[in-house]
């Protein structure tokens, strides 16, 4: 900004004039800024909802409803497709459990350790394996005369008690060959032993996984 200075004669020079006007027009001109927009910036649920378009209002009648379920669904013959699409995936994943794939294990199963005590538990026979059969035989007996009723019991009760020997004496031998196959593991004490447990009292055709040895095998 430059300073004003009048001269000796009472009237302004015509340059310092000029300089006076020119410093009043810098001096009153705004500063340029950037204009806002206006208006609030709309929220993220709504700029959704403007590119998805207007929501549909909701059904008056359960006939309405129906229809409009029909149309999102889409035909009869992809309605068709769809569903033998997802049997055959359920099949396929069910296929690849049995065959004892990791990927689509229960957690219960999952692991070398869980599939080396179901080769370790298939690979022999049990006597605990009985435990279905002579549950049915019981039931069954049930409906015969008191006298029989009562030796089945009592052979039941026999038969349970060599059970449970053979399942803690079963769950302490896994338990040992694993921490000697396996002596950095987790896995192990009563909730393996019990694994093995359930796992030896099912009969052998419905074990899930299906078994990879035969009894007899090395493991």
């Amino acid at each position: 900004m430059k300073l004003l200075r009048r001269g000796n004669s009472d009237t302004p020079d015509n340059g310092d004039h000029e300089v006076v006007e020119s410093t009043a027009v810098e001096l009153t001109s705004p500063t340029s800024e950037t204009e806002g927009k206006g208006r609030p910036t709309p929220k993220r649920r709504e700029a959704e909802s403007k590119r998805r378009g207007p929501v549909a209002p909701a059904p008056l009648t359960a006939k309405e409803a129906r229809a409009r379920r029909k149309q999102t669904q889409g035909s009869k013959e992809e309605r068709k497709q769809a569903s033998a699409e997802r049997r055959a995936t359920a099949a396929d994943r069910r296929a690849r459990m049995l065959a004892g794939e990791d990927k689509y294990l229960l957690p219960r199963d999952k692991g070398p350790v869980r599939a080396y005590v179901r080769d370790l538990v298939d690979s022999r026979r049990h006597l605990v394996g009985l435990f279905m059969p002579l549950a049915l035989l019981l039931i069954m007996a049930m409906f015969l005369s008191p006298a029989i009723q009562s030796i089945v019991t009592l052979g039941m009760l026999v038969l349970m008690l060599f059970m449970l020997a053979e399942g803690y004496i079963m769950g302490r031998t896994i338990n040992r060959q694993v921490r000697e196959r396996f002596p950095d593991t987790m896995d192990g004490g009563l909730k393996l032993g019990w694994y093995a447990f359930v796992r030896a009292s099912q009969i052998r055709k419905m074990r899930a996984p299906q078994p990879r040895v035969s009894p007899g095998d090395a493991v």
